[in-house]
């Protein structure tokens, strides 16, 4: 297994994509604990389905948004499952403004977005550090967005939220370095709740894509695993786009 008895934390874990990213970790052997600030119920249910295949996991309540909040699970996990080996920052929200409506961008918009997504991040990531730092091959990824990339996305809010974070990446790679390695990946459309965007949309993207395909969270899951892994010791500071090939190239012609 590649993550044998190693403890990951997946911020935002009991749904979409952070699901299949803390069951892919538990299915390669890491001890999981499942972050959720609302999503309670889903996420008792991705620990109890962990704990049904055989694996390790514990879901955690924590606002990743307010800093002692996020202090506070790192100490827990870290005294839960006695280190701390992967941290990924998924907790994120969004509302589908179009971007051409600039008034409904109103500062609780602002407020909420960037607080989760991007100030969020930064809490969870400067409170691991010190516990990531103790173990050998630890790691962070960080759950970003093409719309970081693209500007495109639910709202400019959010895709300023996710280019910032793709920034930030950088930036935590530099400081953290050689201790800590850490990356981002960037998913277009991905057939989840998020933001409610409906199914026609999902549709459409997965039309324009030049693979035909939609990212799906066991994609997302197995890129985590891969990245968190051993195999990809040199790996820092990047960005993984994963959306069908449809930012590198374009729709089809």
């Amino acid at each position: 297994m590649k993550l044998q008895d190693r403890v990951a934390i997946v911020t935002g874990g009991g749904t979409g994509i952070g699901r299949g990213i803390s069951e892919a970790f538990a299915r390669e052997g890491a001890k999981v604990a499942v972050n959720y600030s609302r999503s309670r119920e889903a996420s008792e249910e991705t620990v109890a389905a962990i704990r049904s295949a055989g694996g390790t996991a514990i879901a955690i309540a924590a606002d990743v948004s307010q800093d002692a909040s996020a202090r506070g699970m790192m100490e827990r996990v870290s005294q839960e499952f006695g280190r701390l080996d992967i941290l990924v920052n998924n907790a994120g929200w969004s509302t589908r403004i179009p971007h051409d409506r600039l008034e409904e961008l109103t500062d609780e918009v602002w407020d909420r977005t960037l607080n989760t997504n991007l100030r969020g991040a930064f809490y969870c990531m400067r409170a691991a550090a010190p516990y990531l730092k103790k173990q050998p091959g630890s790691s962070i990824i960080n759950v970003a967005s093409i719309a970081g990339l693209t500007g495109q996305g639910s709202s400019i809010a959010y895709a300023a939220s996710k280019g910032g974070l793709l920034t930030m990446t950088k930036s935590f790679a530099r400081v953290l370095a050689p201790a800590v390695r850490v990356n981002a990946i960037a998913p277009g459309f991905v057939r989840t709740r998020f933001a409610g965007w409906p199914a026609s949309a999902f549709d459409q993207g997965e039309a324009i894509t030049p693979m035909k395909k939609l990212p799906t969270p066991e994609d997302l899951g197995a890129l985590a695993v891969y990245l968190a892994s051993d195999g990809a010791m040199s790996i820092t500071g990047q960005t993984f786009e994963m959306d069908g090939g449809l930012a590198a190239l374009g729709p089809p012609r």
